[in-house]
């Protein structure tokens, strides 16, 4: 018998089976012959408006499952905020400029870069990211994402390059945009300037080495310094402060020692010499240098004394005083830091403070004698030419030579890579275009624009308040071919740089019209409105700027090339979603890129910024 005609089951049209792999084309293919996502917009015409605006993936490969995961979920919002009764579109883009593409692009040519020009390379930058972009749109619509995409937004377009260049003029009129020599993470490989973003932190293992800084005057005249009133036994030949670190590497450059002004600095008697170092960390000095046998003669506070005594340089000719710092830890070290201004944030703050009120001829260098490879430069004459990691063995048994090597091992720990060629990258003072983060206010509007945004999950507030909290000035420029230019002019006559919101304006003109190749297609006479000068000599003959503006500055820009352009009630989106390494990426700079020009008034209280890993 055939049980199942005794039941009373219901009756279905649909198959027993999907068939998934045959019926999904051809529902997307009818969709997209009916124009299903246009036929919902014109629906929603009158109702309320709910702007997700989708942060740009970049245009270099096939999509993986973390693009997938990230269109899915914007489109689920996107499609139950239509059902629920809003106007929700969706308008897709891509990242299309940037050093991925270029350096697979050089890599892709070999040998047969050298016979092209910067135009040439831009060219075939150019039809990389429109392939891949179009891959990449084709792969989204395979997985059933209803959006606009035949009309997306791409960095590449003249529309967009123009917008990019007028929000930078608007930070150039306000007077928060500078050039100048200051140290940025550099990576070695690609030979260019990094953001934040660009970087990994992965482990690594560096050296670890104490070295002696033997102060200038002897122990008898120390011993009746201000401050000090301490007396040192006949036998101490050497008075000495020991810095502690894990990149000898930056030693040659090496300008002053830092002391915080209210740590306990213990005076350390090892046989026939002195060594200083913070109190606390005495036990833990000594075991790192095998200091056997050592009496502490007395403590005194930095600020008792130290200031402005002058010690020798261990690997250079000449003297770096001893200066103050509230950066000074004791986490690890000796609770004295060697300065060098051109390898460091803190070091660099440190020295122009110090500048500002030293005598010309007493004020510090702000040295960097590494080139765009990070090999040492002719400056270093004993380790020219090699690689400043490489160089750290030799530079250590130099100090040993030297008689300044306390002691030295080697220590793993989380050290910055590039997020490109995953190698380390190091801290190198270069010439670089920045905006200012508090000479116009940007850091406080930014701050108090985090606190007015609805952030999910709530703790992405804290971890983006506190990464725009302490970060450095923006680093804007890149040392490479494939980007948007940095409109800005030098004089021939006299090297003054000329960034005029006038002239930038003039050719983000030119290059609505033309793109930005036109940068590199014409003369500077021809990119510069009728009777421009040099507002420092009157010079009328000027060089184009080379650099390029980052990538991140161009997304971070997104909101006023395409939710503005659309009419009212796009800007400000409702909604940014994207994954959690973005609050150090793409939320992080288009907060910053927002408050241009007076944007930093305006307040934007529907935006949320939403991470989907943690949802």
């Amino acid at each position: 018998m055939d049980y199942k005609a005794t039941l009373n089951l219901p009756q279905t049209e649909f198959p027993m089976r999907a068939n998934l792999p045959q019926r999904e084309p051809e529902l997307l293919a009818r969709w997209e012959q009916e124009h299903l996502y246009e036929r919902i917009q014109e629906a929603g015409k009158g109702r309320p408006l709910y702007v997700l605006h989708d942060g740009p993936p970049y245009a270099n490969g096939r999509i993986h499952i973390g693009h997938a995961l990230n269109k899915i979920l914007k489109d689920i919002i996107v499609k139950a905020k239509t059902m629920a009764g809003f106007r929700a579109p969706y308008v897709p883009g891509w990242d299309c400029h940037g050093l991925p593409i270029e350096h697979q692009v050089l890599k892709e040519l070999g040998e047969k870069k050298k016979g092209l020009d910067t135009l040439a390379i831009r060219t075939l930058c150019r039809e990389y990211a429109e392939k891949y972009y179009r891959i990449q749109r084709d792969e989204f619509r395979r997985l059933g994402v209803l959006g606009d995409w035949e009309h997306p937004y791409l960095t590449m377009d003249p529309a967009y390059e123009a917008t990019i260049l007028r929000e930078f003029g608007k930070f150039v009129a306000t007077g928060g945009v500078y050039k100048g020599l200051k140290p940025v993470l550099w990576c070695t490989v690609d030979h260019t300037a990094l953001a934040e973003a660009e970087v990994e932190y992965e482990d690594h293992t560096s050296p670890s080495i104490y070295v002696k800084f033997p102060l200038v005057n002897a122990p008898s005249v120390l011993s009746r310094a201000a401050g000090f009133d301490l007396s040192f036994p006949a036998e101490v030949k050497t008075v000495s402060v020991v810095i502690w670190t894990t990149t000898p590497w930056t030693l040659p450059a090496n300008q002053a020692v830092c002391l915080h002004p209210d740590i306990d600095y213990a005076f350390v008697k090892v046989g026939n010499e002195v060594v200083i170092v913070a109190q606390r960390l005495v036990e833990e000095v000594a075991k790192a240098c095998a200091l056997a046998d050592y009496t502490i003669l007395g403590t005194r506070k930095g600020s008792q004394g130290f200031e402005g005594l002058e010690t020798q340089r261990p690997l250079a000719d000449g003297f770096s005083p001893i200066l103050l710092g509230d950066f000074v830890t004791l986490d690890q070290g000796t609770g004295c830091v060697h300065i060098a201004p051109g390898h460091g944030q803190e070091d660099y703050a440190l020295v122009l403070d110090y500048n500002a009120s030293a005598a010309p001829g007493e004020r510090l260098e702000i040295l960097a004698p590494v080139d765009d490879a990070g090999r040492f430069t002719e400056a270093v004459k004993e380790f020219a030419g090699q690689p400043v990691l490489k160089a750290n063995a030799g530079i250590i048994e130099r100090l040993r030579a030297n008689g300044v090597l306390l002691g030295s091992q080697t220590l793993t720990h989380s050290y910055p890579h590039c997020w490109r060629c995953k190698q380390p990258v190091i801290f190198r003072a270069t010439e670089q275009w920045f905006v200012s983060m508090d000479e116009q206010g940007l850091r406080r509007h930014a701050l108090d624009e985090i606190d007015r945004v609805t952030w999910i999950p709530a703790r992405g507030h804290d971890r983006i308040h506190g990464m725009v909290s302490n970060r450095p000035d923006w680093c804007l420029s890149r040392q490479r071919t494939w980007g948007t230019p940095i409109p800005a002019l030098i004089c021939a006559a006299c090297r003054a740089v000329l960034a005029d919101p006038q002239v930038i304006s003039h050719v983000a003109d030119l290059v609505a019209v033309h793109g930005a190749d036109i940068w590199f297609q014409k003369p500077a006479q021809d990119l510069m409105p009728t009777g421009t000068v040099c507002p420092k000599c009157g010079g009328r003959q000027f060089e184009k700027e080379r650099d390029i503006l980052d990538v991140w500055f161009e997304s971070g820009v997104s909101h006023a090339a395409v939710l503005k352009p659309r009419g009212q009630g796009w800007w400000p989106a409702d909604l940014y979603l994207e994954g959690s390494d973005q609050h150090r990426g793409w939320f992080h700079s288009a907060l910053l890129a927002k408050f241009s020009g007076c944007g930093c008034r305006r307040r934007t209280t529907r935006k949320t910024f939403a991470s989907p890993r943690r949802f």
